[in-house]
Parts: structure tokens; C-alpha cells; sequence
């Protein structure tokens, strides 16, 4: 063989043996990844048993199956696993009593009795309804305390602090439970204002108040209030819009009253 000859055969060989090397080196490269994320799937992919959960007798754990949770002994706050319903969970305080503060017993667990239900359904009476000057109707609190205790009795309701009180630097709040014969009832936000730091101690009485209406509300007293039919035929029947003068500054303005309620007095002249 020629010198010349066995230089392009050289030439030729080192051409030819990258392109070899290449297609080998990516086939297994590909192979390698392919073992690889079949490793990782596998690792991955175990499935899970199903298992009970158990807690102590005073604990908070899940039911049997597909219960929700529970009371510690597996018969779930949601079930035994039929996905049926139980009374919503008790909070004990220190002395063994319930902790208002915290605890949801007796909440919708059934009605009350119906001559409980026919005083807190009872139609209010015209006489009770106040109005303020912007045209809000609303019944005072002493009503609704006076319907509480012809419904349940004098000591059979009480509200229970949930929260503490919320000091601003203009409003008192506070989170209330209405509590009837043993059993939560309804829990709400009362709020009032107050314009000087002297007055908190009013408005904290007065945000206790607040509350005790709007949990009233989830046992229908006075729940006309809240109609808006029923609050335009008692303004068309019972109340009347007039011009009223401030007489400090002279502005006029309109304001509501009760027609059996009298002109409005100083600072306003009708």
C-alpha cells in the first residue's frame, strides 16, 4: 500500500470513530436516565395504608373509617365512619365547669320547647319600636332582656365573654355567647363608641348590649327589624320626615320621629 493510500485511510478512520463514539455515548447516556427516573417513580410511588387514628380518652382524634374527629374514642364530632352528625365538641375549665369562653355544647342540637319558641317569635309590639333621626328603627335593650326572661326565666340566659375587650381610639369591642338553659345559642361582635376616655366603662356596658341584639337575631326576637318590608310600612304608618333647623348654625335638614313622639327640641326647631 501507497504512503498516500494509507493516509487517507487514516484520514478516514478518525472521521468515521467520533460519529461511532457519539451514537454509543448517547444511547447510553439515554439508557442511564431512563433506569434512573424508573429508580425514582418506584421509590416514589408506594402506596399508603389506611389506618386509625387513636388518641387519649380526653383527646381530639378521628372516628372510625371515614369518620370525622372525635372525642378520643373514635366516635367522631362528624361520625363513626357514616358520615353522620353529633353534637359539636364541649370545653372544660379548670374546676370541671364549661369554658364558655370556648366551648360550642348544645349548640343546634334540637329546638326548644314550643312555649319557649312562642314568646321569641311573638310579634313585636308597635309601642316597643324606637327610631333615631337618620330613620333607623330599633327595639332597646331592656326589650330583648325582658323577652329572654319571660322566655327562659330570670338565670336561665346569660352572655359569656369569648374574647377580650377590644379598646380603639374611638370604639369598645367585644365577643359575646348567648348561653339559654345550659346551651350556646348564637355568638356575636358587640360594639359601641365612645368620645372621651372617661366613657369606656359606659361603652364597654354598652357593647355588652350590642351583642346581646345581635345574638337575638339567631332566635328571632324582633327579627322584623331586619325586613325591609316591614320597616317601610311601620315608617308609612307609625312616623313622619320633617324640616328641622339647627339653630346654632342655621342648616336645615331632614330628620325622622315617631308621629306620637312630639317635635324635636333644642338644637332643632321644626
Amino acid at each position: 500500500m501507497s504512503s498516500q493510500a494509507l493516509q487517507r485511510l487514516l484520514f478516514a478512520s478518525t472521521r468515521t470513530q467520533p460519529r461511532v463514539l457519539a451514537r454509543f455515548s448517547s444511547s447510553r447516556a439515554s439508557n442511564i436516565v431512563g433506569l434512573s427516573r424508573q429508580s425514582s417513580a418506584a421509590k416514589y410511588s408506594t402506596a399508603t395504608p389506611a389506618t386509625t387514628s387513636t388518641t387519649p380518652s380526653n383527646g381530639v382524634g378521628t372516628g372510625n373509617g371515614n369518620g370525622g374527629t372525635g372525642n378520643g374514642n373514635g366516635n367522631g364530632a362528624t361520625g363513626n365512619g357514616n358520615g353522620g352528625s353529633s353534637p359539636l365538641p364541649d370545653a372544660i375549665g379548670t374546676d370541671g365547669s364549661t369554658d364558655w369562653s370556648r366551648s360550642y355544647s348544645g349548640l343546634s342540637t334540637q329546638p326548644f320547647p314550643g312555649e319557649i319558641i312562642e314568646v321569641l317569635l311573638a310579634p313585636i309590639d308597635p309601642m316597643d319600636v324606637e327610631m333615631k333621626p337618620d330613620g333607623l328603627l330599633y327595639l332597646p335593650e331592656i326589650k330583648y332582656r325582658r323577652i329572654l326572661n319571660k322566655a327562659f326565666g330570670p338565670g336561665g340566659w346569660g352572655l359569656a365573654p369569648r374574647s377580650e375587650t377590644n379598646v380603639g381610639p374611638k370604639i369598645v369591642s367585644r365577643e359575646y355567647a348567648l348561653v339559654c338553659l345550659g346551651r350556646l345559642v348564637a355568638v356575636a361582635r358587640g360594639e359601641q363608641e365612645y368620645f372621651d376616655p372617661s366613657g369606656i366603662a359606659t361603652a364597654t356596658e354598652g357593647c355588652k348590649s350590642n351583642a346581646l341584639m345581635r345574638c337575638c337575631k339567631d332566635l328571632g326576637v324582633a327579627s322584623e327589624l331586619w325586613d325591609p318590608r316591614f320597616i317601610r310600612e311601620f315608617k308609612a304608618q307609625h312616623c313622619v320626615e320633617v324640616y328641622v333647623e339647627h339653630l346654632p348654625t342655621k342648616k336645615k335638614r331632614k330628620l325622622w320621629r315617631r308621629k306620637d313622639q312630639g317635635k324635636f327640641g333644642y338644637p332643632y326647631q321644626e
